[in-house]
């Protein structure tokens, strides 16, 4: 039998290490301006066309190569990070491996352009699929220019599996802003298809967060600053009331390199215990100094996950840190001394007598006397407490005999409750529910979720065809967005505009809100507006839904009548017709409950 075991060409295991590297543009933007660092730039230039799947360009002006070293440079495992293992526990670079390059060059058309500052020419490369079709020597300046055409031209299969531009042009400017906001020293600037994204000058770390997230998340920050002998931690951390319902802003840096620890994240989620709104999650910029030694960094491909020596202690310590940065800018709950008035304490004189305290004891007290005599109070019965206990039995007169169960009874197209009954047997309870009279006993209306149900239903019918009523606004809002969220919004505008919205892209990651959706119960556009995009980027994850069903959804619950709000009896009965005028109108979009009937046989348990 012949040998079946063979070396496989060095195109082929390229590709096949490029699949562990390489997943996405981003990985190629990640891995192309980590070396840009490496190599000591003060400035990098990143340039993409259609999401980086036509061109990728990152222009350095770091150190540069050789023509030797710009050649060897794409060979596999070939780096002038370390010499050997043990330098894997004492690295303090970005890259070390060696696998970043070879890897783009077998899935795509690579071109180099790189020159030292001592050298008076530099060295151009051309690499096509692994395969180094020219290098010559060329003039151009210091630093290193590399060039990616047709990412995955060769692997149609992996090619394929990209997602639209936006959402890959979403990935790089994550990818992106993780490794600006690790290196504020140095200036970035992105373009996609020659339109500036950022252009972010050297600052330090506050003005560097404003820059990418935009000038409002000032107001929000709280500094992190803890020096121990295990590690130095440093940062900023979010206001509690800025929290938000999805992630976004929630960055770990070790030895200013980006780390995924859900760990960690932990300890920083138990710091807000009881001080954060109901599912949303704080914004936090945690930068970790450490000795490299006690962290381990190669085990992953992307090294983007690390291993801490003494992870337990990271924990008490980030915990700590969270904690004493809320407690200094007051945001935990906090005794004030201050609001329990000022204590007189005399000024001692000579001539003053001085008392000894007294205490005054009743002989006649008797702890055991009869609490009924000592504690029994007067029970006070309103005028309408009184009518309710003695009419009661009227919530359930008018209506015909019948045999509906509840289910049926929901899912009727019609409203299937009598006008009479809707004028005189509704009522809100707690500024949350709406209670109406039926057949078969009490039912209870969450007001908010119908209301979700209602818009939801209407502006996907917007979307299929009939375009939505736009309320213009006497006084448009400017609303400047963070990068990802206008790419967001910029994705989804033209679907917007068939819903209602009337807004106008200036520019620079700004809106103008002109107007919005009539009959929303958000009077607020640019909170409406917020919360779409939070909600919108919340679904991502549902590939079950298509485009139009996410925007639907995500504008229903963010224009809906939130719980809270006083309705009048017309407000109620419009919610009531219109729920009940659903295809499903007995669950929210989101697939909560929005009605439930106690049975009469229920409510006369009650008083047995």
């Amino acid at each position: 039998m012949p040998d079946i075991i063979h070396l496989l060409p060095d195109s082929v295991a390229n590709q096949i290490a490029a699949g562990e590297v390489i997943q996405r543009p981003a990985s190629v933007v990640k891995e192309l301006v980590e070396n840009a660092i490496d190599s000591g730039s003060t400035e990098i230039k990143i340039i993409v066309k259609n999401a980086g799947k036509t061109l990728i360009q990152v222009i350095d002006n770091g150190c540069g190569m050789s023509e030797t070293d710009g050649r060897l440079a794409f060979e596999r495992h070939a780096t002038s990070k370390i010499l050997e293992a043990k330098d894997l526990y004492a690295i303090k670079t970005m890259g070390f491996r060696g696998e970043a390059l070879a890897s783009i060059a077998a899935i795509a058309q690579v071109e180099l352009k790189t020159k030292r500052v001592e050298d008076e020419l530099g060295t151009l490369i051309l690499i096509n699929g692994s395969e180094v079709e020219k290098q010559e020597s060329i003039s151009c300046p210091d630093g290193s220019n590399f060039t990616i055409k047709n990412l995955f031209y060769n692997v149609p299969a992996r090619r394929k599996f990209l997602k639209t531009n936006s959402t890959e042009l979403k990935h790089i400017i994550f990818e992106f802003q993780r490794v600006a906001l690790s290196h504020s020293n140095i200036s970035f600037s992105l373009y996609q298809n020659e339109t500036e994204i950022y252009n972010l000058p050297a600052s330090g770390l506050r003005q560097r967060l404003m820059d990418v997230f935009g000038k409002g998340i000032n107001q929000n920050l709280i500094p992190l600053n803890v020096e121990t002998s295990l590690v130095i931690i440093t940062g900023y951390i979010g206001k509690p009331e800025f929290a938000r319902k999805t992630f976004g802003e929630q960055f770990f840096f070790i030895n200013n390199r980006y780390i995924k620890h859900p760990y960690l994240h932990k300890a920083v989620m138990k710091a807000y215990d009881q001080i954060l709104p109901a599912e949303t999650i704080p914004s936090y910029f945690v930068y970790f100094s450490s000795d490299p030694e006690t962290i381990d960094i190669n085990i992953h491909p992307t090294k983007s996950e690390v291993k801490f020596e003494d992870e337990k202690s990271i924990w008490q310590f980030l915990l700590a840190a969270t904690k004493e940065a809320l407690g200094k800018f007051n945001i935990v709950p906090s005794i004030d001394f201050e609001t329990e008035g000022i204590i007189d304490i005399p000024v001692s004189t000579g001539d003053m007598e001085i008392k000894p305290p007294t205490i005054r004891i009743s002989p006649d007290y008797d702890p055991f006397a009869d609490k009924k005599t000592r504690y029994q109070k007067k029970i006070k019965i309103s005028r309408m407490d009184k009518e309710n206990l003695q009419n009661w039995e009227k919530l359930y007169s008018g209506f015909e005999k019948g045999n509906e169960t509840p289910e049926q009874f929901l899912f009727q197209k019609a409203p299937g409750i009598e006008d009479e009954t809707l004028n005189q047997n509704f009522v809100q309870l707690k500024n949350k529910y709406i209670l109406c009279t039926v057949k078969s006993g009490l039912m209870v209306i969450d007001q908010k979720r119908a209301h979700e149900r209602i818009l939801y239903e209407k502006y996907l019918n917007s979307l299929e065809g009939n375009l939505g009523v736009a309320q213009k606004d006497l006084f448009p809002q400017t609303v400047e967005l963070s990068a990802s969220d206008y790419t967001t919004l910029i994705e989804i505008l033209d679907e917007l505009s068939q819903l209602g919205f009337d807004i106008k892209d200036i520019g620079h990651h700004s809106i103008i809100i002109n107007g919005y959706p009539a009959n929303s119960g958000n009077s607020n556009p640019q909170e409406m507006i917020e919360i779409l995009l939070e909600e919108y980027k919340a679904s991502e994850r549902n590939i079950q839904a298509g485009v139009k069903e996410r925007i639907a959804k995500s504008l229903a619950k963010a224009a809906a009548i939130h719980h809270g709000k006083n309705l009048t009896k017309e407000e109620m009965r419009e919610i009531i017709d219109s729920l009940f005028a659903c295809k499903i109108p007995n669950y929210s979009p989101s697939g909560k409950p929005v009605v439930s009937i106690l049975n009469l046989s229920e409510i006369e348990n009650m008083f047995k």
